[in-house]
């Protein structure tokens, strides 16, 4: 059987931080909580919101379902600009 909804989200979550290198502490300023409350949704021990898959899949740059679709997807639909190889190169080059 395959993962619920919102194991899946927060695998797509974990997976999109650690692609991009986003810390809990970016995710928390891009929806205005804090690096604790994203913690407690990370771990399930608090539910996503709706709100929070429509501002993060904006933050990615990817469709609400993609986000929702799993981190195989999610990761796929990430632009290339926001993986964090892409990240790195590109703060060498404006030095």
């Amino acid at each position: 059987m395959g993962l619920g909804l919102e194991e899946s989200l927060r695998l797509s979550v974990a997976a999109l931080m650690q692609a991009t290198g986003d810390s809990q502490r970016v995710i928390a300023g891009v929806l205005g909580l804090t690096q604790t409350q994203i913690s407690r949704r990370q771990s399930g021990a608090t539910s996503w919101t709706l709100r929070d898959v429509d501002v993060l899949a904006g933050h990615y740059g990817i469709a609400a379902l993609d986000l929702l679709a799993g981190p195989t997807r999610a990761c796929e639909m990430l632009p290339a600009a926001r993986r964090r190889a892409a990240n790195a190169a590109g703060k060498g080059v404006a030095r």
